[in-house]
């Protein structure tokens, strides 16, 4: 499968602003590829003021997704604000060509930046089934609770987009590499860059890591698209060989 992840800087909380960069990013991908992967609430920023931005999923940003996966022919996924009954969520949408969306509610809400008291929790382990590869979908600060993604779907690709912040960035690049070797996963890693309406510096670090932890694409700090392959049939051969997966623990995770 051949993936384009787009790291770029985001307009703050300017939905239309942001569409019109990214597409015009994607217009500039000249190479057939299968899933195009944007950041973490890549229409507004990393934003509490999810009354004022928070879109439906009839809304324009989800529309755009549709018709950009459609034209595209290609998968298109990123996280953005929607409101559904009354409650707002940091929903992570993956658009296939044909134009249907499942999504994934980010599980793990930041407390820290107050994101627990401003949206609900996602429920459900997501995951998705496209060419032939199970796919799970993860949001920005799931990624430091490894017991939620644990590998007992035998899922092939882990997807994590995020705002994560300079200052932890040693922390993105340690615990994608875990979570891609615990679970004999592709993981791939998708942040932005740029400074945010409250000045917190994000340096990107986009990166795709094999399931052995070695880096198909290193962390990358500049704005630009970049993209990679990764072969499933490689994956499964090491799996063979190296069978942890069979020694897993069994449990169940109360929410």
């Amino acid at each position: 499968m051949k993936i384009a992840l787009i790291q770029s800087d985001l307009y703050w909380e300017s939905p239309s602003e942001n569409r019109k960069n990214f597409e015009s990013k994607i217009n500039e991908i000249d190479s057939e590829v299968n899933l195009i992967v944007l950041p973490e609430m890549f229409s507004t920023g990393f934003t509490m003021n999810a009354s004022e931005v928070a879109e439906t999923m009839q809304g324009e940003t989800v529309l755009w997704m549709q018709r950009v996966a459609k034209q595209r022919k290609c998968a298109l996924t990123g996280s953005l604000i929607i409101a559904e009954n009354n409650q707002f969520y940091n929903r992570m949408l993956f658009v296939f060509p044909s134009g249907e969306i499942q999504h994934y509610d980010k599980r793990h809400l930041f407390s820290l930046a107050g994101e627990d008291r401003t949206y609900t929790s996602g429920k459900e382990k997501v995951i998705v089934e496209y060419l032939g590869w199970k796919i799970c979908l993860q949001v920005c600060y799931d990624l430091r609770f490894p017991v939620f993604v644990r590998n007992i779907e035998n899922y092939d690709l882990i997807l994590y987009v995020a705002n994560w912040p300079k200052v932890r960035t040693n922390a993105w690049d340690i615990l994608l590499k875990a979570r891609a070797v615990e679970n004999l996963s592709y993981v791939v890693g998708v942040n932005r860059i740029g400074l945010d309406a409250h000045n917190y510096e994000h340096i990107g670090h986009s990166q795709a890591i094999d399931y052995l932890g070695n880096y198909i694409l290193e962390p990358q700090e500049i704005e630009g698209i970049f993209t990679l392959e990764i072969d499933k049939n490689a994956m499964l051969e090491t799996r063979k060989k190296l069978d942890f997966l069979s020694d897993k623990d069994f449990f169940e995770i109360k929410i």
